[in-house]
């Protein structure tokens, strides 16, 4: 366990989850994405250019030049708003999307609202605002949700889903009882596209057909096998009693590939996010292939942000780089083929 701040404001808590998720191993210890278990159809003849593979995505009323999204991540702390500014920065540069962390702390605070803010480097990107959607039962409704929006000139709102996370937190907020209706409200009076998040435990089939029954314009699964929420919350634990009750989830929830294709069985019309402990452009054009069509990262982001906008401006030219030869050496043109190219399953 680390030593974290007594009766925690979200401010603390916030500085706790960066410097947790920088300085620990916060990763399923033995659950993993089981992205491992595909692989690709290698093409020799793919009768292809790489220079004119497209890999560019609509999703939300925009176009992005790669299907990668800068997962949501902080906000709330100094050290959030240099993360933030960095990691927008170079999206803006690429022209992908990003999504910034829950945006309560700017909502209780107004003085760190700022933290959040990025369009003073990034005016044209796909930019996703964040709320828990738990909030709803705790006092959060259709107003809360477009002041998140309004804060940072958001295109679209995540409404995450983070139960567990909530469950293991000594001051978690834990009624998530009724809230599919409250989803639904917020959905058709929002003037801007809901995506329901999950935040490392994925969604089951059943969930994913609940929420697009209710409205939301995308799907982001968010499965397990990269950082564990309940690892994090253990290292902030107060007793050991909190300690040993988060490490017992450890390997808790819906492996990512996994998530995916549940996603596309429960939703199949709605776009689809696939993240949770993508580490790279192959894992991101795997997910792609079995549903998805754009890939989240949070992890390599952090740590690459945590360093400089250089850093970061690397980590997406990779990316970028990865999935654009995969999409050649598997045969696909056009994102779209590449969700039509078949995987084998080793």
């Amino acid at each position: 366990m680390s030593k974290v701040t007594e009766n925690p404001t979200i401010e603390n808590r916030k500085a706790d989850h960066i410097r947790i998720n920088l300085e620990k191993d916060v990763q399923f210890p033995r659950l993993t994405t089981g992205l491992e278990r595909y692989r690709f159809l290698h093409r020799a003849l793919p009768e292809l250019n790489l220079n004119e593979i497209d890999t560019s995505v609509h999703l939300l009323g925009k176009t992005i030049a790669s299907p990668i999204l800068i997962s949501s991540m902080t906000g709330g702390t100094d050290m959030a708003y240099r993360i933030n500014q960095n990691l927008a920065q170079a999206a803006q540069t690429h022209n992908i999307a990003m999504g910034l962390g829950s945006q309560r702390a700017g909502l209780k605070n107004p003085t760190v609202a700022y933290t959040f803010q990025v369009r003073n480097v990034a005016p044209a990107i796909l930019l996703f605002a964040n709320v828990g959607a738990v909030q709803f039962n705790y006092g959060y409704g259709l107003d809360e949700c477009q002041r998140v929006v309004d804060m940072i000139e958001a295109d679209a709102l995540i409404l995450h889903f983070n139960v567990l996370q909530e469950a293991v937190q000594p001051e978690g907020d834990i009624n998530f009882a009724g809230l599919l209706d409250k989803v639904e409200a917020v959905c058709k009076k929002l003037p801007v596209p809901v995506i329901a998040k999950e935040v490392g435990w994925g969604f089951s089939e059943q969930d994913v057909r609940k929420l697009a029954n209710a409205g939301v314009s995308a799907i982001d699964v968010a499965g397990s096998g990269g950082t564990s929420w309940s690892e994090v919350e253990y290292h902030r634990a107060p007793t050991a009693f909190h300690a040993r009750v988060a490490a017992s989830f450890a390997d808790w929830g819906i492996p990512t590939a996994e998530a995916v294709q549940y996603a596309k069985q429960g939703a199949p019309h709605l776009p689809i996010i696939a993240s949770g402990g993508l580490r790279d452009g192959i894992d991101i054009a795997k997910c792609i292939a079995l549903g998805a069509c754009v890939g989240g990262m949070a992890g390599p982001f952090l740590k690459a942000a945590d360093q400089s906008v250089e850093a970061v401006d690397q980590l997406i030219r990779e990316t970028a780089t990865q999935i654009r030869i995969a999409m050649l050496c598997s045969g696909a043109d056009s994102i779209a083929a590449l969700q039509q190219t078949p995987l084998l399953r080793v």
